[in-house]
C-alpha cells in the first residue's frame, strides 16, 4: 500500500503557479469575448464568425455563465487557502457565502447555455451535462457539509469543485495544441481555424484531467485537503 506524504513546498508552489496562470488564461478569453462580442450586441451586428454567433445572439444566458464564473475563479483560490483562512476567517466565511452563489449560478447557466448551442456539438454538449452536473453536485455536498460544521468534508468538496471548474483553461490549451498541429500539417499554408470536433475532445480531455487531479491532490496532500 502507497504511503500518504504531505504536500511539499515546491508542489504548492507548482500548483499554485498552474493554479495561477489557468485563471489567466480563463480571464484573458474572457475580455476576449467581451471586446469581440459587446459591439455586435450593443449594434445589433451579427459577428463575423459562427463561433461569436451564440455569445451575441444569446448574451443573457451566456454572460449570466461567464460573469459569475470568472468571479468564482478569481475567489476561490484565496479560499482554498489555509494561510488565508486562518488569518481572515471572517472574511472567508462572507466570501464564500459570496463565490458559492456565484458557482451556482455560473454552473446553472453553463448547462442552459453549453447544452443547446454548444459549438463543439454533441461531444461539447455531453461533457457539459457530466461535468456541470458533476459540479453542481460536488456544490451542494459542500454547502451541506458546513451547514452540519463537517468542515474537512466541506473542504474537500470545494476543492474537487474548483479542480473541475479550473479545467475551462485547460480546454483553451488543448484547443491552442490542436490548432498548433493543424498548421503544423499544413505546413503554414493556412491559418489553423478552430474545429468544433476537436473543440468537444478538448471539453473531455481538459475535465477528465481535472477531474482526476482534483482526487490525486486530496489523496497525495490530505493535511491541506482537511
Amino acid at each position: 500500500m502507497a504511503t500518504v506524504q504531505s504536500a511539499s513546498p515546491r508542489l504548492i508552489r507548482r500548483t499554485a503557479l498552474a493554479i495561477g496562470t489557468l485563471v489567466a488564461i480563463v480571464v484573458t478569453f474572457a475580455a476576449i469575448r467581451v471586446v469581440v462580442d459587446w459591439p455586435h450586441i450593443s449594434s445589433g451586428t451579427p459577428p463575423d464568425d459562427d463561433f461569436a454567433e451564440r455569445y451575441v445572439e444569446h448574451p443573457v444566458l451566456a454572460y449570466s455563465h461567464i460573469a459569475p464564473g470568472v468571479i468564482y475563479l478569481l475567489g476561490a483560490p484565496f479560499q482554498l487557502s489555509r494561510r488565508f483562512r486562518t488569518r481572515h476567517y471572517d472574511v472567508h466565511r462572507r466570501l464564500g457565502r459570496i463565490l458559492l452563489t456565484c458557482a451556482l449560478v455560473s454552473g446553472v447557466f453553463a448547462l442552459l447555455f453549453g447544452i443547446p448551442l454548444a459549438w463543439g456539438g454533441a461531444l461539447e454538449a455531453a461533457a457539459t451535462v457530466v461535468f456541470g452536473i458533476w459540479f453542481l453536485a460536488c456544490l451542494f455536498i459542500a454547502f451541506s457539509a458546513i451547514r452540519r460544521d463537517e468542515v474537512s468534508r466541506h473542504r474537500r468538496w470545494m476543492i474537487r469543485a474548483f479542480a473541475v471548474s479550473i479545467g475551462i483553461g485547460t480546454i483553451r490549451i488543448w484547443v491552442g495544441i490542436f490548432e498548433g498541429v493543424e498548421q503544423a500539417i499544413s505546413r503554414g499554408t493556412s491559418p489553423a481555424t478552430p474545429d468544433p470536433v476537436m473543440f468537444g475532445i478538448a471539453f473531455w480531455l481538459a475535465f477528465v484531467m481535472h477531474v482526476a487531479i482534483g482526487e490525486w491532490w486530496l489523496r497525495r496532500t490530505p493535511d491541506l485537503a482537511g
